[in-house]
C-alpha cells in the first residue's frame, strides 16, 4: 500500500502534525507482516524503526546461553524503545522482535529518527512517551519476578497476551509459555490445569481461551 498523507492521517487518528505526515509518506514504507517473522534480530544494526500499526510484535532479550526473557509487547501505534536506542546510540540491536499477530507497520528509516526529534514537537512526545511505557513494562515485569509467586505471573502474562492481540483465544503452546517465564514445560502444564479449575482459563490443543 502506498503511503499518503490521508490515509497516515486516519491511520493514526491525528497523533502527528500534517509536515510530519507528509515526511512520513513520502520516506516511510508500509508492510504486512505475517506471523513467526523476525522485525529485529540481535547484534543486527537496525535499519529502520517499526511503527505498529495493528498487530502484535513480541520483545524479548537473549542470553549468552541462548535462552531469551520476554520483555514487553507491541501492540497498535507503539515502536520499540530498544530500537530506538539502538538508533540514536547506533549500536547493535541486544533484542529480539517476532510477530505474533499478523502486522501492518511502517518502517522509518533510521536517521530520520534523530532529525524528527529536533524538528517536531509531536514526535518527540510520541518517543519519550514510548520509553516511559516500556520502563513501566520493564518495572511491572522485575515486580512481577520478585514479588510474585508463578502462578500470579503466569496470569498476568495471558492477560498481557490478551490486551496485546485484543483477543480472547491465544494460539500458544505450553513450550513457548514456559521459555517466555523462564521455567519448564512440566511447571507450567500443571500451573494452567489448576488455572482450568479455578475457571480462569480453558484448555484447547495448543490454544487457551480466557474466560476471566
Amino acid at each position: 500500500m502506498k503511503l499518503t498523507t490521508d490515509n497516515l492521517q486516519e491511520m493514526l487518528n491525528g497523533r502527528f502534525e500534517y509536515s510530519l505526515l507528509k515526511e512520513l509518506a513520502e520516506v516511510g514504507q508500509f508492510k504486512r507482516v505475517p506471523v513467526g517473522s523476525y522485525l529485529i534480530r540481535p547484534g543486527e544494526y537496525i535499519r529502520s524503526v517499526p511503527f505498529i500499526i495493528r498487530g502484535s510484535v513480541k520483545i524479548m532479550r537473549p542470553d549468552q546461553e541462548g535462552r531469551e526473557a520476554l520483555l514487553y509487547y507491541l501492540g497498535g501505534q507503539d515502536a520499540c524503545a530498544m530500537s530506538l536506542t539502538c538508533c540514536l546510540g547506533s549500536k547493535r540491536s541486544e533484542i529480539t522482535a517476532v510477530v505474533e499477530e499478523e502486522t501492518e507497520l511502517i518502517a522509518i528509516p533510521v536517521e530520520k529518527v534523530d532529525e524528527w526529534l529536533c524538528r517536531y514537537s509531536t514526535w518527540k512526545q510520541f518517543v519519550f512517551q514510548t520509553y516511559q511505557k516500556r520502563f513501566d513494562n520493564l518495572l511491572m515485569t522485575i515486580d512481577e519476578v520478585i514479588f510474585h509467586k508463578l502462578d500470579e505471573r503466569l496470569l498476568t502474562y495471558l492477560h498481557k497476551k490478551v490486551a496485546s492481540c485484543q483477543c480472547t483465544v491465544l494460539n500458544i503452546t505450553h513450550e513457548e509459555i514456559a521459555r517466555d517465564l523462564a521455567t519448564s514445560r512440566e511447571v507450567i502444564s500443571r500451573l494452567l490445569k489448576q488455572l482450568e479449575k479455578d475457571g480462569h482459563i480453558q484448555l484447547m490443543r495448543h490454544k487457551i481461551t480466557m474466560l476471566a
